[in-house]
């Protein structure tokens, strides 16, 4: 069955009744939480299957939960983390293996609460002029060591039930701009492009859900962000080779021009399987759903595949796990 291609937020810490009765109808994929939406374990656990019985089904439940800067889940109730790129950083050669201990974690905290679907691996390649809202953000400077650490990140949630989501395709490294203010553009050449930015997302192409990127790439198209670029889209899907559910990056973020509803119509025929809205404002996410249509038939058959990869997770020592990562982390400071 076509449910609705979006991916949609709510407005609090609980569902309103208006909420609900828009959920129902509209049948959304999936859900996502923000930190507005998070502020207890029992209120996360109701809220998420709240969402899920608004639907009807097992519906899928985002969250963007990288640990450092952007963490919706914080102290007291969860752990707190470095930003990536420092955590790589502190770990040194054990990194690949440190950032799997630290996702094992974050991926049991998130299934014990119903969010069974997490906003990483972040696979864009750190440059020196990464803009500061994306950079530590990154596990790295190279596409070896990023492709490495991106799957090892990946893993870790597959091993806890967790779904991972790629981002940002096929690259949001070299954007100077901070893609939820402005729309950047990236000079870069193809040839240097398909040689960085673009290879860890080849590398990981078999991930099961994925994330595109609201940034030109002028040497493929001069116009359109990857988002609503046919021809980006094309070269994700046949060059890079994913062939998981794509979804946009937030719809209603400023790189975007026009109406929330005129974008999710450009994205989707692009194709953008899902649109993805985060801010949780009812007329938008109505304008959203209106746009955004059904589940093409495609679309369908890869949101089945991905979520069949949502397996029960094993029970695990987390006690364990935290002791084994700061044995790691130790010997990674000296070493």
């Amino acid at each position: 069955m076509a449910h609705g291609a979006t991916i949609l937020g709510c407005a609090a810490g609980v569902l309103g009744a208006q909420e609900r009765a828009f959920f129902a109808d509209a049948d959304p994929w999936g859900f996502i939480l923000f930190a507005r939406n998070v502020e207890t374990p029992d209120q996360v656990r109701r809220l998420t299957a709240d969402l899920r019985e608004a639907v009807g089904r097992d519906a899928p439940v985002l969250i963007d939960q990288e640990g450092g800067r952007v963490a919706r889940m914080r102290p007291p109730n969860w752990r707190e983390w470095p930003a990536p790129l420092d955590m790589v950083a502190a770990a040194g050669a054990a990194a690949a293996q440190v950032m799997y201990l630290r996702y094992r974690i974050i991926a049991a905290e998130l299934r014990a609460l119903g969010i069974d679907v997490n906003c990483v691996p972040c696979a864009d390649i750190a440059h020196p002029d990464t803009h500061p809202v994306l950079h530590n953000r990154c596990y790295g400077f190279d596409p070896a060591s990023v492709t490495e650490i991106a799957r090892s990140v990946a893993q870790a949630h597959l091993d806890g039930g967790v779904l991972p989501v790629i981002k940002h395709i096929p690259g949001h490294g070299r954007a100077t701009l901070d893609s939820h203010k402005a729309l950047p553009r990236v000079r870069a050449t193809a040839e240097a492009l398909r040689a960085s930015d673009f290879a860890p997302f080849r590398a990981l192409a078999d991930l099961p859900l994925g994330m595109s990127a609201h940034v030109v790439f002028e040497a493929f198209e001069e116009n359109q962000p990857a988002t609503t670029s046919p021809d980006m889209i094309r070269l994700i899907r046949n060059e890079i080779g994913f062939q998981g559910l794509l979804m946009s990056d937030d719809i209603s973020m400023q790189a975007l021009r026009g109406s929330v509803a005129s974008r999710s119509t450009a994205a989707r025929a692009a194709g953008i399987d899902v649109i993805l809205h985060c801010n949780g404002d009812l007329a938008e996410m109505q304008a959203v759903a209106a746009a955004a249509g059904q589940l093409a038939p495609k679309a369908v058959k890869r949101a089945t595949k991905a979520l069949d990869r949502r397996n029960l997770a094993e029970t695990v020592d987390i006690a364990g796990l935290e002791a084994e990562l700061g044995a790691l982390l130790k010997g990674g400071a000296h070493g």
